[in-house]
């Protein structure tokens, strides 16, 4: 993970795609402890391991990490996860950047850019 200093997940620059932890890549049921992850979910893991494979430069874009206090207990653990699963260790970041082209995310809401609206339609 990069310093407080320069929180971006790849400092050197390039695009990146940002993957949401619990309920997107990670099952989650609801809170358990800070260093407990869930199962990954098959079709979202084989989607990463293919973008790596092609090349593209990935990282986990999660909450988890946002506490400064409880960051060294959590951040081990994910990247122990992403070994276990992902085959490395991803960068882990909570915070998001000019370079990150996508975030994988069960909580975002795409608006259409400029307008406010929703981009699938829906109102409120």
């Amino acid at each position: 993970m990069s310093t407080e200093k320069d929180l971006r997940p790849f400092p050197n620059g390039g695009e990146w795609i940002g993957v949401d932890l619990d309920s997107t890549l990670a099952h989650y049921d609801g809170w358990v402890s800070v260093t407990h992850i869930g199962e990954p979910i098959p079709l979202m893991l084989e989607r990463v391991k293919r973008w790596l494979r092609d090349g593209k430069q990935v990282a986990i874009v999660t909450a988890r990490v946002s506490n400064p206090k409880r960051r060294g207990e959590t951040l081990p653990a994910i990247q122990a996860w992403c070994l276990e699963h992902v085959g490395e260790v991803l960068p882990v970041t909570h915070a998001k950047d000019y370079d990150m082209i996508e975030l994988w995310d069960d909580r975002a809401v795409q608006v259409i850019p400029n307008t406010g609206k929703r981009a699938d339609g829906a109102e409120e």
